[in-house]
């Protein structure tokens, strides 16, 4: 279940990081950005080798769960009808990290089962939980440049972005919940750190 869990997360993660790529094509962040898929891809992919490794068998309905709460979070408030709003930028960055997050949580507890357990690899684990740690140092950095984009681009000091984040219904966003590592976004002012596993 564990695995299961976090592979329908990382699904729903590379989906949301092909969009994110794609809505910066544009701009400055776009080769980081899709770089950044590219690795979220391929870290999904290497979930699914530890699987095969350990003889977990796949259960697609969680991803086909996973994949259509990406798919619904596409459709919310950004206080803008006709174009995009910056703040769906922050938002969408946001909902990212946390789900690089929850991907370098399971990286660290495979690597504490790679202690015990030979089928799993310890240096690639390792690797693989430095690299996470990498991601989220970038999401950090365009979170920040995206809300200082969101906040001054109304002309009103962010007061009318501001209003509009805090009246975003409950629940809004792929937040990946499922992962009970996560913990709020710096970018909103929290520290994501280790939960129980």
């Amino acid at each position: 279940m564990y695995l299961n869990d976090h592979l329908a997360g990382a699904a729903g993660g590379a989906a949301l990081a092909r969009r994110v790529s794609r809505s910066h094509r544009s701009r400055p962040s776009g080769p980081r950005l899709a770089e950044l898929a590219t690795e979220i891809a391929e870290d999904r992919e290497s979930l699914r080798e530890v699987m095969r490794a350990l003889d977990v068998p796949v259960r697609r309905t969680k991803t086909l769960i996973f994949r259509l709460a990406e798919k619904t979070a596409r459709i919310k408030p950004n206080g803008r009808l006709l174009r995009r709003s910056p703040l769906s930028d922050l938002l969408e960055l946001e909902a990212l990290r946390l789900s690089v997050e929850g991907k370098l949580a399971w990286w660290r507890t495979l690597h504490s089962v790679a202690r015990t357990d030979d089928r799993v690899d310890q240096d690639v684990m390792r690797h693989l939980a430095g690299r996470a740690e990498q991601q989220i140092r970038v999401l950090e950095g365009l979170c920040h440049g995206a809300a200082t984009t969101a906040f001054a681009s109304d002309g009103t000091g962010g007061r009318h972005q501001l209003r509009a984040a805090a009246h975003r219904p409950k629940g809004w966003g792929v937040r990946f919940r499922a992962h009970s590592s996560l913990a709020p976004s710096r970018c909103a002012g929290g520290y994501g750190g280790r939960g129980p596993v």
